[in-house]
């Protein structure tokens, strides 16, 4: 059975893109149908987009990908590297196994975002990482009423409010001081950034629990994944729930959850089991 793979690089650097056409001769000629990938690609049949890139490349990946659930594999080529799989020097053994079948893929979830604004019109989006409340250019701070499962919970001042996935607790959450949350445990968090109040703690909630954002007062600003902006003037309300459609993240090994975090932010474990036979 013959793969179909596009590519998707980091336009801006060099050696990305030298990698992208290496990965794509080698499975040209191993007989692969290859195509380099942009956000007009029409991937039907398709069975795997390789990303070249950073983390911000493969969030683009996802976007393209969501409305055909193909799934996404990542070498990585920027800085953490938290959604890749592999990194450049091993770009050929990537190669081979793509061109063999032996990768699996992960279902990661999402969350669906709808932004209410004043007067009743409504917005909707999606993110596999995170939807970021920020306050808006000529703000201070956003005054917020934050609800749970249609209840209200809090009401702070605060620079900014994460709404994320276990997917995205790795990334701005982690940054923000959020929990670390395993991509196998389905669930919301809500993370408040420099909030002005004596209860401001991260919270995580169920897959089915439906998280609330109002906008008492300044402008705010939604942003998803960092790459699609959804103004949210004040009086708006921000819900987010559960995504109807899952992101897929292909795997080329299933090494635990626990070894990425410690290769990807350089944990020290140097006396985990110190001397214990078998100790990897």
């Amino acid at each position: 059975m013959t793969v179909r793979v596009g590519i998707l690089t980091h336009e801006s650097r060099e050696e990305a893109n030298t990698s992208a056409q290496i990965a794509f001769d080698r499975l040209l000629a191993a007989g692969a149908q290859v195509f380099y990938v942009d956000e007009d690609s029409n991937l039907d049949g398709t069975d795997l987009i390789l990303v070249i890139g950073g983390d911000g490349t493969i969030l683009k990946a996802a976007q393209i990908a969501m409305p055909y659930e193909t799934p996404i594999l990542g070498i990585n080529f920027g800085h953490v590297g938290f959604l890749a799989e592999a990194e450049p020097s091993s770009l050929l053994d990537v190669v081979h196994a793509i061109i063999e079948g032996d990768w699996t893929v992960d279902s990661r979830l999402t969350i669906d975002v709808t932004v209410t604004h004043p007067d009743g019109h409504k917005e909707t989006g999606w993110a596999l990482n995170e939807a970021s409340i920020e306050k808006g250019p000529n703000a201070r701070m956003i005054e917020t009423d934050i609800g749970v499962d249609g209840r209200g919970l809090s009401s702070f001042k605060a620079d900014a409010v994460l709404l994320s996935t276990p997917t995205g607790s790795t990334a701005y959450n982690f940054s923000a001081g959020g929990p670390i949350v395993w991509p196998d445990v389905e669930a919301l968090i809500l993370t408040p950034i420099a909030a002005h109040a004596l209860f401001s703690r991260p919270l995580v909630v169920s897959k089915s629990s439906t998280l609330e954002v109002g906008i008492r007062s300044d402008d705010a600003v939604v942003w998803l994944d960092g790459r699609r902006r959804v103004l949210a003037p004040a009086g708006s309300r921000i819900v987010a729930v559960k995504g109807e459609h899952p992101a897929r993240l292909a795997r080329l090994n299933d090494s635990p959850f626990s070894g990425r975090l410690v290769k990807k932010f350089h944990l020290p474990v140097e006396g985990w089991r110190r001397g214990a036979k078998g100790t990897p």
